[in-house]
């Protein structure tokens, strides 16, 4: 089967809603390093590789929303496509306490192939499904590990992150979760909702589409049956938050 650095489900689906996946996969594409960027198998099913259950949560989301989604096909440490082409954690060296061998001394050159050959077809195609209607509203699905290596645990079960420039949807999406008794919800938490060139500013704040970005503690989502557990207690919410108000 021919390599692909992306996946598109539901393409001709009607929905307003599109669903992405920045960091669905922890493939390393054949061509680098033949598929291998030298560190330990263990460590690329960890979260330093991709978001663990998102891709799930994306397509059964995705199904029950009756929209498009597009998805990753390509891990995180060989070039991240939720990150500017600036941003100097593109192409990460150091994650989480683990050396990237194959990017410590990486040559400009192969930045530039990697961001040719999987980042920009990637960002294309996310440009089509998002451009299909005039009234696309962008949903980013992303998980979380319950903690870093020698930092506190994570309490929250769902952070909703986004950028000060557009937090409307994200902001009434927070006020539905926090009516959820049994969640932890975190608001820009775990970490900021904004880096200049990621992947909500690119497709949804400069062309000003409606926009909000999920994270999900992934300890939640780690089985089939998490992911679609979360989609399922998702997708009404978000219907309900987008039919109530002016979107």
């Amino acid at each position: 089967m021919t390599y692909s650095p992306y996946e598109i489900v539901g393409e001709t689906r009607p929905s307003r809603w599109l669903i992405t996946c920045d960091h669905a996969a922890n493939t390393v594409p054949p061509e680098i390093g033949g598929g291998s960027l030298g560190i330990a198998p263990h460590d690329m099913e960890r979260h330093i590789a991709y978001d663990l259950g998102a891709a799930g949560v994306t397509r059964r989301l995705a199904d029950l929303l009756d929209a498009p989604a597009i998805l990753t096909n390509f891990s995180r440490l060989v070039i991240d496509p939720n990150r500017g082409e600036a941003d100097p954690t593109l192409v990460m060296q150091l994650y989480d306490g683990t050396i990237i061998p194959a990017n410590r001394h990486i040559p400009e050159a192969e930045v530039q192939r990697r961001l040719r050959s999987l980042y920009f077809p990637y960002h294309e195609a996310y440009e089509r499904l998002a451009a299909r209607r005039a009234d696309t509203v962008i949903v980013a699905i992303h998980s979380f590990t319950p903690r870093l290596v020698g930092r506190h645990p994570r309490p929250w079960h769902i952070g909703v992150l986004y950028s000060p420039h557009d937090p409307r949807l994200s902001k009434a999406l927070l006020t539905r979760l926090r009516q959820e008794s049994d969640l932890c919800v975190g608001e820009n938490e775990p970490y900021s909702g904004h880096l200049p060139g990621d992947s909500i500013d690119r497709h949804a704040l400069i062309p000003g589409r409606h926009n909000t970005l999920i994270e999900l503690r992934h300890d939640l989502i780690a089985t089939p049956e998490g992911q679609s557990e979360w989609a399922e207690r998702l997708a009404p919410i978000l219907d309900e938050v987008l039919g109530a108000d002016d979107f």
